[in-house]
């Protein structure tokens, strides 16, 4: 079963957002070991990226996939044999240079600016409906 890990800069305090958050994840365990760790704005991003795994990167300069897309994106990478993907959201600054540099896929979620807590609760629908997708469940339409 893949790991997913999301990585983030900031602590949601609206109830609202945690609330989504935490419902995206439960629906996530059905499909694969999820965790999600909030580190303060200032924090090492970078030393606390799991060793071995695939990180996709979070920053309006990505590439802009669809649902389908994301979905046959998760489905090679578990193909190839990664056990591990993790994903890197920042702050209300966006990403350092440095973390982006580490990062094997950079992925746009729009053209649109989104505030940082709610692209997490994008993210993880995002994650849930590709693996709804790639199982086959009624979930996309």
């Amino acid at each position: 079963m893949l790991r997913v890990s999301v990585l983030c800069l900031g602590r949601l305090k609206e109830t609202y957002y945690a609330d989504a958050c935490r419902e995206y994840c439960k629906r996530l365990a059905a499909y694969c070991k999820m965790d999600v760790t909030e580190l303060p704005e200032d924090g090492d991003m970078a030393g606390r990226i799991p060793k071995g795994a695939y990180v996709v990167a979070l920053c309006i300069e990505g590439r802009k996939l669809s649902s389908e897309a994301l979905a046959e994106k998760l489905e090679q990478l578990a193909g190839r044999g990664v056990s591990r993907v993790c994903f890197l959201i920042g702050g209300s600054e966006g990403l350092p240079a440095q973390v982006k540099a580490q990062a094997d896929f950079s992925l746009s979620m729009s053209d649109m600016t989104f505030p940082h807590h709610l692209a997490r609760v994008m993210l993880l629908e995002q994650l849930y409906r590709a693996f709804s997708i790639n199982a086959g469940a009624k979930y996309h339409k």
